[in-house]
């Protein structure tokens, strides 16, 4: 069974849990992007937290720690005209099932962040699953797929600023600040925008874009 129902979770050793997590999912421009990590038993991966409250400096630093450290590691990318077809949601799983699936070894168990787990028909191969809310903070592995998949992303925002200069996206990675929003009334939305999020699109066209997930 995929979900893993008949499995005692508690019973599974560390060096076969991935910890699974995304980024950009509330952006208005770029991909979302997810990590999956496998630590081993022992690591040194001090400040290894919830991306988010560190610098960025300290996730540059802890990026390249957790790759040379972790069993395996990998990330999935979805793009935001996929994004704007299939909904943020189902985009965030897809994200976490190719992450999943480009794993040196296979898991058995994904602790994903958060209160959902992955649907069956995105999972690549069977395993079982446990949603950990603000397990970013929490379980070790986690925090490690917080960081690849934030700095990962990141990364990416930075190469896309040099090709779209005029939004910034190297200074607020796609979100919904305030020059971004500036940006987006001047000079309308570019490639990488999503067009179904609120705020890319002026509202009149907004209401007339089809199949929008919102």
């Amino acid at each position: 069974m995929r979900m893993g129902s008949l499995i005692t979770t508690a019973s599974i050793p560390a060096d076969s849990v991935a910890g699974v997590d995304e980024a950009g999912r509330g952006c208005l421009a770029g991909p979302v992007v997810a990590g999956a990590v496998v630590l081993p038993d022992a690591y040194d991966l001090p400040l290894l937290t919830d991306s988010k409250k560190l610098s960025a400096e300290q996730r540059e630093i802890l990026y390249d720690a957790i790759r040379e450290q972790a069993l395996c590691w990998a990330v999935g990318v979805i793009w935001a005209p996929e994004i704007d077809r299939i909904n943020i949601l189902q985009a965030t799983f897809r994200a976490m099932g190719n992450a999943l699936a480009h794993l040196r070894n296979r898991p058995k168990l994904a602790r994903i962040d958060g209160n959902h787990v992955i649907p069956d028909h995105v999972l690549p191969f069977d395993m079982a699953q446990e949603a950990v809310i603000k397990g970013d903070g929490k379980i070790p592995a986690i925090s490690a797929a917080s960081i690849m998949a934030k700095t990962f992303r990141d990364r990416l925002m930075v190469k896309l600023a040099r090709r779209y200069p005029a939004y910034g996206f190297d200074k607020h990675m796609g979100y919904g600040t305030k020059v971004h929003l500036e940006a987006l009334k001047e000079r309308g939305p570019c490639r990488q925008h999503r067009m179904s999020f609120k705020g890319v699109l002026p509202e009149k066209k907004a209401e007339k874009q089809a199949g929008l997930p919102f």
